[in-house]
């Protein structure tokens, strides 16, 4: 009989409130057990129901998305994807959001966030071997903004640094959207250890379950419910909410748990992230469709006097859960012993379908495994048959709408006077949100493991070396795994549909840069309330769009996150949602990364060339050149034809493979003039462009976005070779994509020419110093 320490006794309205449940999903709990929860077990219910947990208003949404593919071997389901990157060898991957605590507490949220995800690879038995990160604040005029980009930067560099995985890359956007509500999306890689892949679901009823880490406190309680609210002005009040990570037990737990897995003595393990101890043992018993109990006056803690709700509820991080074969469970305890570790048995596997909890003698939650993980509730919303009005009059914008250009010079609406091209170039190249993100990556250890190939900021992706694991092999050649993390924010906001098929074939353009084949990926949707017309439809017109873009490109879905209720609530009780932002994780194969290359020029007088679609728009609509120097946002983002932007990236990858391509950068924001520069600046190397004008203006030209574009350039020495081989390819003959001649690399200036007229001329000196220099010079204000 449940007789839980008198928690059946509480005021259900504000325990409600508390779990984050709605009086519909207290009468279902009530329905689901025969009888009336009590406070713990209500406890339970609200993270284990809460959209962070079970999804509740996006699960119907994710079922579109396509998981299968050659290459997948673990897609949506477990801790996460897994993908065969050939010669026997295994990737493990998967990108998860710490938004909400990163807001509060912007150090542990940031660390805890990297601590979490790395759990997640090497649950499977994969040692990590990469971090990326996705990240969102406001405009640094504003010095609160400053402090959490300081306080994130620094949480991740801290964890990432101390446990010794190398942060290879990322990307990074500025906008008054995220000034409330910043987003953190950690995205990290490992490479499988084991034999086989290691799963969460339990099995053999009587197995032991094996607590390992670090030990339990009251830090993190109820983070899993908070994490699924929004944002106010007393969320700070909700700073117990955000664990406390130890990088230095993480790493003792990755060594740890891959020695374990290999002995193969663990049958099942399950990190205890959101929710802790309720999720794991709930989520381990649910997909081992067996049932499981748990004893917390075994579990080791920090702190005395802790009820069984926080025990339950803790987030403490650094903790694992195993189903363990019996007799092994000595020998298994012992390796964790002797790494600093704690471990006990607190619990077994039981044939009935229940989570059984017991606390002081007595047992405290009796709940069926299918009510809290597997038949959780969802959401039905309706989704807007048209796009909002207001979107509607954004896209009437033409680029007719823009100022005639007067004597070479462009009259910007948003400063009210004229500026050259040049200056224009300088001026986009100063916006944080364009401008090197090197005072960031430089507080990263991205060489740790010796494996990075690129420094963060030299190549369009990161690319990772893949060294044999058993180290027999004598082989020269190294395959390798390139991945990138990509979403524009803007596109995304002026629509949905658009943006997020944007945001899924620049991550693939991205890895195709460096001359790796996109394999599959992972996604964070980071959206604002659901309960919303505008917030539904802005989240469903982004899962269609990255469906139809993965189903083009053959990059299918193998797990990820989706963070909801990122809108920040004023002391007026006025919302500001984030702009919509899917952040798409793209990873892809290499046979030899030998062949990778970068984005810098790397010859004087080495041809450049570009490569785009015909069908693909290319538009000054919905550019950062629209919004920094005009001041509005406004039109529709470009419309991309899919199967020229996969025949474009294939084309590039065939050509660099066949070492005619040196250097490769796709065209995005600020459009070809701001790529060109990036070039340059990488280089340390010139360039001299002759364009054509046609009919275009000539800011659009320079500026524009879209049209699956991609500069590269030709290795010098190899000419002839290259014209030979375009001819052979009939690529502009037979098909809309276009491949043409820019112009060469030279030597200390970009100079720009358009029909004869010279219409810019910039040392790269002046290039570098304004790129390199503007986050930094705006966090020394």
């Amino acid at each position: 009989m449940i007789n839980p320490e008198n928690n059946d006794l509480y005021d259900l309205n504000e325990a409600l409130k508390v779990e984050n449940l709605t009086i519909q999903d207290y009468e279902e709990i009530c329905k689901r057990l025969s009888r009336k929860p009590n406070r713990t077990e209500l406890g339970m219910f609200g993270v284990m129901w809460s959209e962070h947990c079970c999804y509740r208003n996006s699960k119907p949404l994710l079922t579109k998305f396509p998981t299968k593919g050659k290459n997948v071997l673990v897609g949506p389901g477990e801790n996460a994807g897994v993908i065969d990157v050939g010669n026997n060898q295994k990737l493990v991957f998967k990108i998860e959001s710490h938004n909400h605590p990163s807001a509060i507490e912007p150090f542990q949220g940031a660390a805890t966030g990297v601590g979490g995800i790395l759990r997640d690879i090497f649950t499977m038995g994969a040692r990590p071997i990469a971090v990326l990160n996705s990240l969102r604040f406001g405009n640094l005029n504003n010095p609160s903004n400053i402090d959490l980009l300081r306080g994130v930067v620094s949480g991740i560099a801290h964890y990432g640094n101390c446990v010794g995985v190398p942060t290879v890359g990322g990307e990074i956007d500025f906008d008054d959207s995220y000034s409330g509500n910043p987003l953190v999306n950690v995205m990290a890689l490992g490479l499988l250890e084991t034999n086989e892949i290691v799963c969460s679901g339990a099995n053999n009823v009587g197995s032991p379950v094996l607590y390992v880490g670090n030990t339990t406190g009251k830090d993190g309680v109820g983070g899993a419910s908070f994490a699924s609210s929004e944002l106010t002005t007393n969320s700070l009040d909700d700073r117990p909410a955000v664990q406390v990570g130890d990088p230095f037990i993480e790493k003792s737990l990755i060594e740890a748990c891959l020695d374990a897995f290999k002995t193969g003595d663990v049958i099942a393990a399950q990190d205890m992230g959101a929710a802790g101890l309720t999720c794991s043992s709930a989520e381990m018993a649910a997909n081992g469709k067996l049932g499981i109990s748990i004893n917390l006056d075994l579990v080791p803690s920090r702190e005395d006097n802790m009820s069984s709700y926080q025990y339950l509820l803790s987030e403490s991080q650094e903790r694992m859960l195993f189903v363990v074969k019996k007799q092994k469970i000595d020998y298994l305890i012992d390796k964790f012993n002797k790494w600093g570790l704690h471990a006990k048995v607190i619990g077994e596997v039981i044939e009935k379908n229940e989570v059984i909890i017991s606390h002081k003698n007595k047992t405290v939650a009796k709940i069926p495994t299918s009510a809290l993980s597997d038949d959780t509730p969802f959401n039905i919303h309706n989704v807007m048959k048209n796009p909002p009005d207001f979107l509607l009059k954004k896209w009437e914008w033409k680029e007719n709408n823009l100022p005639e250009i007067n004597e070479g010079k462009i009259f910007s609406l948003k400063e009210n006077k004229s500026f050259s091209y040049s200056q224009i170039i300088l001026k986009l190249l100063t916006i944080p949100s364009i401008a090197s993100k090197r005072w960031i990556y430089k507080q990263y250890d991205y060489q740790v493991q010796s494996n990075t190939v690129f420094k963060p900021g030299e190549s369009d992706a990161a690319v990772i070396r893949l060294r044999e694991q058993n180290e027999k092999s004598k082989s020269k050649v190294f395959s390798g795994v390139a991945a990138s993390v990509d979403c524009n924010s803007r596109w995304v906001s002026l629509d949905p549909f658009r943006g997020a098929i944007a945001a899924v074939a620049e991550s693939a353009r991205n890895v195709s840069c460096v001359g790796a084949e996109p394999v599959a990926i992972t996604n964070n949707l980071n959206f604002s309330s659901p309960e919303t017309e505008i917030g539904y439809w802005q989240l469903s017109s982004a899962c269609d769009g990255i469906s139809e873009a993965c189903k083009a490109l053959e990059t299918p879905v193998t797990g990820g996150n989706v963070s909801l209720y990122n809108e920040s609530k004023n002391k007026n009780n006025e919302i500001t949602p984030i702009k919509p932002t899917p952040v798409i994780g793209m990873v892809g194969k290499i046979d030899n990364i030998k062949k990778a290359i970068s984005s810098g020029w790397k010859n004087f007088n080495d041809q450049i060339w570009l490569i785009g679609s015909n069908k693909s728009e290319t538009t000054i609509s919905a550019s950062s050149y629209l919004e920094y120097f005009h001041g509005e946002i406004k039109g529709r983002p470009p419309k991309i034809d899919l199967y020229d932007e996969k025949s474009c990236q294939s084309f590039l990858r065939s050509a660099i493979t066949q070492d005619f391509i040196v250097s490769s950068h796709d065209i995005s924001d600020g459009g070809l003039a701001i790529a060109l520069a990036e070039c340059c600046i990488l280089s340390a190397k010139g360039a001299t462009i002759e364009l054509q004008k046609g009919l275009k203006r000539n800011d659009n030209l320079l500026f524009a976005e879209g049209g699956s574009r991609i500069i590269f350039s030709i290795d010098k020495m190899k000419e002839k070779e290259w014209l030979d081989y375009l001819k052979k390819s009939q690529i502009n003959s037979k098909s809309s994509l276009f491949v043409k001649k820019l112009g060469y690399v030279s030597s200390q200036s970009l100079k720009i020419q358009i029909q004869d007229n010279n219409i810019c001329n910039i040392r790269v000196e002046e290039l570098t110093e304004k790129f390199n220099n503007s986050i930094s010079d705006h966090l020394s204000i």
